[in-house]
């Protein structure tokens, strides 16, 4: 068998193997495509493929020595947003207003109990923009049914300034770290000020 195919399929094995998984359901996330495979490579693509709730260290875990090449780390950070493009997504980005109110929905296929939040983060730092929208400091995901306000749950969009009005530049995104492995779903978004706009509007 091609020693491409064992690989893949070692680790789709991980993945199943895995104590926890999880991902945000609603609004839409970025996930991986052609540009992704080009700056972190076809297995690190294939993995989570093969099974979208899974997490780097498991990928990592699955290739001892390194990702093979294309993977580039400059453009591929496995820590933000799990190495996902923004370029492979571009037809998911939500527009925002400040003061809106976002309802998100989260997937957690196997619980595994740890701590979480939902921030604003600045893509070019891969950095928490204030503070986060929501968190839970501790026993998140810890049953077999998360608590309702858990998985179903709300966030008002920040007056953020003149950050995130450029597509790409930032995500809301959900983050999940429990016994070592580390979840994040990705919403891309640009964010508008109605006050703002009106203030200096010219006529």
């Amino acid at each position: 068998m091609h020693s491409g195919l064992l690989s893949l399929l070692g680790l789709a094995g991980l993945a199943a193997q895995a104590s926890a998984h999880g991902l945000i359901t609603k609004p839409a996330t970025r996930s991986p495509g052609q540009v992704t495979e080009e700056a972190c490579g076809k297995i690190m693509a294939e993995f989570y493929r093969a099974d979208n709730t899974s997490y780097p260290e498991a990928l990592l875990r699955a290739n001892p020595n390194g990702l093979p090449a294309p993977y580039d780390p400059e453009n591929c950070n496995l820590w933000l947003c799990k190495g996902f493009q923004f370029d492979d997504n571009i037809a998911n980005v939500q527009n925002y207003t400040v003061g809106q109110v976002i309802d998100m929905e989260v997937w957690i296929r196997i619980p595994h109990e740890g701590y979480a939040n939902v921030s604003v983060v600045d893509t070019a730092s891969n950095s928490v923009i204030g503070t986060p929208l929501l968190a839970w400091p501790d026993s998140y995901a810890g049953s077999v049914n998360p608590p309702e306000d858990q998985v179903k749950f709300s966030v008002e969009v920040p007056d953020l300034g003149d950050k995130c009005t450029e597509a790409g530049a930032c995500v809301i995104q959900w983050y999940w770290f429990g016994q070592g492995q580390t979840y994040e779903s990705c919403i891309d978004f640009t964010v508008s000020n109605p006050a703002s706009k009106r203030r200096f509007r010219r006529y």
